[in-house]
């Protein structure tokens, strides 16, 4: 994984909250623009001016990876349109990462329980442990559930991050107790983490065609189970 990961040039993109994210790997190195601003606006200006930092055209990479959600609708749709648009144009394969993973990723902390505002009293929510090589893993599953409801992380020594701490620290806290010893304010995922995670994700073949390249809403995806599962 090593030896692919460190000749790899990637693009990375993330716009599933309200920050506005790209980046460029090229062999280990990352490049990064970021900003809190309207993500249709400044997207492919972004793009262009990472590639240009690298001295590379689009059709020298090998991989676009995008924060593939869950998050905001529109900007999770904003990232996945302009990934599928670029790896179409040049016939690249695409890495999704799941942002909640991005988040957890930039802390720097070993155990993070990351969780985005879902709106609607919710949280999109996710425990996530650093393995040996630095990055971060799902312990359990992506959820939305309400702050008062989210799993009791096992152990102590969390730390939380994301706009759902932003709003819900209060019942959050209340509800994990002595299991989360700070909560950080103010955190976006970053897409230099989209590409530490994407890289990896592609040492392991974790890479799709750019038609299959698609957001993962999650809460459409539990009310389309609840539809099944109920009886007219």
């Amino acid at each position: 994984m090593v030896s692919v990961v460190s000749k790899l040039k990637l693009l990375a993109l993330d716009t599933s909250t309200e920050a506005c994210s790209v980046a460029v790997w090229v062999d280990g190195v990352i490049n990064e623009r970021f900003k809190l601003e309207r993500h249709s606006e400044h997207i492919l200006p972004m793009v262009q001016e990472v590639l240009a930092d690298a001295g590379l055209a689009l059709a020298q990479l090998d991989a676009i990876a995008f924060g593939r959600g869950p998050g905001s609708f529109t900007g999770l749709r904003i990232a996945a349109g302009v990934a599928q648009g670029l790896a179409f144009g040049v016939n690249l394969p695409v890495v999704p990462v799941p942002s909640l993973a991005v988040l957890a990723q930039g802390v720097g902390m070993p155990r993070v329980l990351a969780a985005t505002d879902a709106r609607m009293h919710q949280v999109y929510w996710g425990a996530y442990a650093r393995n040996a090589e630095g990055l971060m893993e799902l312990a359990g599953e992506e959820i939305v559930i309400a702050p008062q409801a989210v799993p009791l992380a096992e152990g102590e020594g969390w730390v939380g991050a994301g706009s759902g701490w932003d709003q819900y620290s209060t019942l959050l806290l209340a509800r994990l107790g002595h299991r989360v010893k700070e909560w950080h304010k103010q955190r976006y995922p970053h897409a230099g983490d989209v590409a530490r995670l994407g890289a990896a994700g592609f040492a392991r073949g974790e890479i799709v065609s750019p038609e299959k390249a698609l957001p993962v809403y999650i809460r459409d995806e539990i009310a389309v189970k609840q539809r099944h599962f109920t009886t007219p």
